[in-house]
């Protein structure tokens, strides 16, 4: 019999916490099946908090004593925790719990992975290592003991006493429960130091397995540019003695910022040339900075409750982005950050599983992790930067940290210091963080008398639980480039308040083409009327990066529009309007890399369901292939000269110019490889002295189905290096021509490297099925079979990582009649499983519901 459904959780519910923390100490006697956590934890009656007993959360603890100032008490215990009756005045709450770290394969709260103690504590773990108000408002300072023989013990803030067999450490920021950590197994360091602008001499740590030492370098680097950045851009410095990341196998997420001690996901660490790909280490570096930039938009600021996610989540990828832009190439940058965008949120609020940016309930707050709360939450941080400007959002995030260093915060104090700073009314602005759905903009243009009108339209559609929504104001930028090349406009931006919105602009010609939303100024849904020849002058002139990468892709999309549903051949007029672009030497390579790729097979999907037509992924993988083959041939000789000319000289470099030229290089042999039969790409990937180029190499023979010969050396090579066999299994699956990466997904789960138990290992199969568009949704249903098996299967086992990838599911109505069915039956099957966890069931019933 299946429990009740759970409770949700309400914003509106929020209330003070009934006590303040003033200090908590914990002890730590590790042992693998039966560890002892005893805290002492200061509390007093907190004023503004209505009066009650003391409840603190707790889950699968033994509880195995309990005082209050030093008496035993006797709490009345359940499921999530316990409640006790406590002084109305200033105690002492002391426990000693035991707990089985080797058996929590869930990977939260304090586990195991290859030996080593760790925990993943965000959003609700610390319940799992003993009882506390596991809450992000409830912050205090923590001193902790870990008492082991195992050789590095460490946790949050700086090092205190040690000796044989302890450690201790004190962290003096307060801090809430989510962001306690610590560690402990056989790790070495890779150590450096930072002196910060503030005379702080910092020790810097990277401890790793033995044997990963020599692939730590660039993430400590990225450690040091982030810190030097923050102080300049932000000036925000490092308050510890002390910064440690550790290396983690078995990690649910990518990494954690917990103070002083960042745990990471290894495959976000390790890197070296002949392991690590120019893609591998942009997201390093990425991923190293956003956590280290957490310290203050997110750890010094937290959030008061677990609705406001998006405040240090939004706030810090906003914040990675532009360091990233800084460090590489802004236009790259942005132009990746809008296809993540597009890729993963803009399905997400065309689903079922849609949320604002804001949620107003949830029941598992796991599951809102999402591309709404970070990607689109980044995006609102950039849309409020254009609306007040670069000073307004300068003095803003200065008086931010200012007014709030301490304490927990909500959106309304976030938008109240934009208000403060710069007066800017945001009342409308707010919208965005309580709706969902993707804004649509419709607009119509017109030239007249040397004189450009534009007349926008803008609606928001319904998602499930909103439908009638009012409009967020909206800034679009935009130009107007003349077709002899000129730019007649420079860049404008106007704010969309009302529906419809005219403006009109003196431009001295009428022989010119509106670029709108320049550098993607709004996540939002664009119409955009231009044709081919319009949208050929904005790729070949338009002085907007972004927009000039977009005309390029409309026209693909109109390309392989025609071909899925009118079976048109390939378009001549895209074609030619490609080679001068990429043939200029003056753009950045991998700029030209991005727009010699083509649309997605999903990004299709949602294009033509978007029309008001179904999407066929068979019609669609076909219009894919021929139309590149039609590139392939057309642009022989400029993507021959490309191949020959981008080729890197010199020891490897995963810096922005080189990785640049290696993707112009390998987009191109992607290309030839469909005229060549394989012939470049097996001597590149004979001669390949980095991974770079021996994936650039080995993707395209597996598309064109003549990889099986690199795929074995590949295999023998990289069988012992963890990160690279994820590699090996993924991408001959993602890869996959046709439909077969279905069969080959199912070969694969049968292989002895196959640990279904290994977050990492999981996705690279079972998520790298999702990835290949006509394989997953095979018309016999077959792989959407195979993930629902082995969501069942990893449910009870790991909850976080099965809930994440029933997204696979979501655009289900999308498709046909039958592909729907299947798909229901698939989450028919997953919903009906004995025991389903919190996290999954709640996924599941949204899309089932949806």
């Amino acid at each position: 019999m299946k429990e009740a459904a759970p409770r949700a959780v309400h914003l509106t519910d929020y209330a003070p916490f009934s006590h303040i923390v003033e200090h908590v100490h914990l002890s730590f006697d590790l042992r693998r099946s039966a560890t002892r956590v005893t805290a002492r934890i200061g509390m007093r009656p907190n004023p503004d908090a209505t009066r009650g007993p003391l409840r603190l959360d707790g889950e699968g603890l033994t509880l195995l004593w309990a005082r209050i100032d030093g008496a035993e008490v006797a709490p009345r215990l359940d499921a999530t925790g316990l409640t006790v009756d406590a002084p109305d005045a200033p105690f002492v709450w002391e426990c000693a719990v035991e707990i089985d770290p080797s058996s929590n394969t869930a990977l939260e709260g304090l586990y195991i992975s290859n030996g080593m103690f760790c925990t993943q504590c965000e959003a609700e773990g610390f319940r799992k290592i003993t009882y506390y108000p596991d809450r992000p408002d409830v912050m205090a300072p923590f001193t902790v003991r870990i008492n082991s023989d195992l050789p590095v013990l460490l946790s949050n803030g700086n090092p205190g006493a040690s000796g044989d067999g302890f450690a201790e450490w004190e962290d003096p920021h307060p801090k809430p429960a989510y962001l306690f950590a610590l560690v402990a197994g056989d790790l070495v360091a890779h150590s450096d130091r930072f002196t910060t602008s503030e005379g702080r001499d910092v020790a810097l740590n990277i401890w790793v397995r033995p044997g990963d030492e020599d692939k730590c370098a660039y993430a400590m680097d990225a450690l040091k540019r982030s810190m030097a950045w923050d102080e300049r851009v932000y000036g925000r410095a490092y308050d510890l003695d002390v910064f440690n990341v550790v290396a983690v196998d078995d990690f649910n997420m990518g990494a954690m910022e917990n103070k002083g001690l960042n745990i990471f996901n290894a495959r976000y660490v390790l890197a070296s040339p002949e392991t690590a790909t120019d893609d591998d280490y942009a997201r390093i570096e990425s991923i190293v900075a956003h956590e280290y930039f957490h310290n203050w938009t997110g750890n010094r600021i937290t959030c008061r409750d677990w609705f406001q996610l998006c405040l240090k989540e939004g706030l810090t990828v906003y914040r990675d982005q532009q360091f990233s832009g800084d460090e590489r190439s802004h236009a790259v940058q942005r132009i990746g950050d809008v296809q993540m965008l597009r890729g993963r949120q803009f399905r997400e609020d065309a689903g079922p599983l849609a949320h604002p940016v804001r949620p107003a309930s949830y029941i598992e707050i796991n599951n809102f992790y999402t591309a709404t709360v970070y990607e689109k939450g980044a995006e609102l941080i950039g849309m409020l930067r254009r609306l007040v400007g670069d000073d307004g959002y300068a003095k803003a995030l200065d008086l931010y940290f200012a007014r709030h260093d301490g304490q927990a915060c909500t959106i309304e104090d976030w938008l109240a210091v934009f208000q403060d700073a710069t007066g800017r009314d945001l009342t409308q602005f707010k919208l965005w963080y309580s709706q969902a759905g993707t804004p649509v903009l419709d607009v119509d243009w017109r030239l007249e008398d040397g004189t450009l009108t534009l007349k926008i339209d803008a609606a928001i559609p319904e998602t499930p639980g909103q439908t009638d929504k009012a409009l967020p104001v909206i800034p679009v930028s935009l130009g107007a480039i003349a077709r002899d090349g000129r730019e007649v406009l420079a860049t404008t931006v106007i704010e969309v308040s009302e529906t419809p919105t005219r403006v009109s602009f003196d431009i001295g010609t009428d022989d010119a083409v509106p670029s709108v939303l320049r550098n993607f100024s709004a996540p939002v849904t664009l119409n955009l009327d231009l044709a081919k020849a319009d949208r050929a002058v904005l790729l070949a002139h338009d002085t907007d990066p972004f927009n000039k990468w977009e005309a390029g892709r409309m026209l693909a999309k109109a390309a392989l529009t025609a071909m899925v549903t009118d079976g048109a051949d390939s378009d001549p007029d895209f074609l030619a309007a490609l080679q001068p672009v990429l043939a200029d030497e003056t753009l950045d390579p991998a700029f030209r890399a991005l727009v010699l790729g083509l649309p997605s097979d999903d990004d299709m999907a949602g294009t033509l369901a978007l029309a008001g037509q179904t999407p066929d992924p068979d019609a669609i993988a076909a219009a894919r292939r021929d139309l590149g083959h039609a590139m392939a041939v057309d642009l022989e000789s400029t993507l021959t000269a490309l191949y020959d000319g981008m080729q890197v000289h010199g020891p490897y470099d995963p810096a922005a110019a080189d990785a640049g030229k290696r993707a112009l290089r390998n987009a191109a042999l992607a290309y030839l490889t469909k005229l060549d039969g394989g012939d470049r790409a097996r001597r590149q990937f004979d001669a390949a002295d980095n991974m770079t180029d021996s994936l650039g190499a080995l993707v395209p023979l597996i598309r064109i189905g003549a990889a099986d010969d690199a795929l074995a050396r590949f295999y023998q090579s990289w069988k012992d290096h963890r990160l690279v066999l994820d590699k090996w299994f993924s991408l001959q699956i993602a890869a996959a021509p046709g439909t077969e990466g279905a069969a080959i997904a199912a070969r694969l789960v049968e292989h002895p490297d196959f640990d279904w138990k290994n977050p990492n290992r999981f996705r690279s199969v079972i998520g790298a099925l999702g990835m290949n568009h006509a394989s997953f949704h095979k018309a016999d249903g077959s792989g959407y079979a195979l993930v629902a098996d082995w969501l069942i299967k990893l449910d009870p086992v790991n909850p976080q990582t099965a809930a994440r990838m029933t997204t696979l599911f979501e655009t289900r109505a999308r498709y046909d009649a039958d592909r729907q069915g299947l798909m229901r039956d698939a989450l028919d099957r997953i919903s009906a499983a004995p025991d389903l966890s919190r996290d999954t069931g709640e996924m599941v019933g949204r899309m089932l519901d949806g």
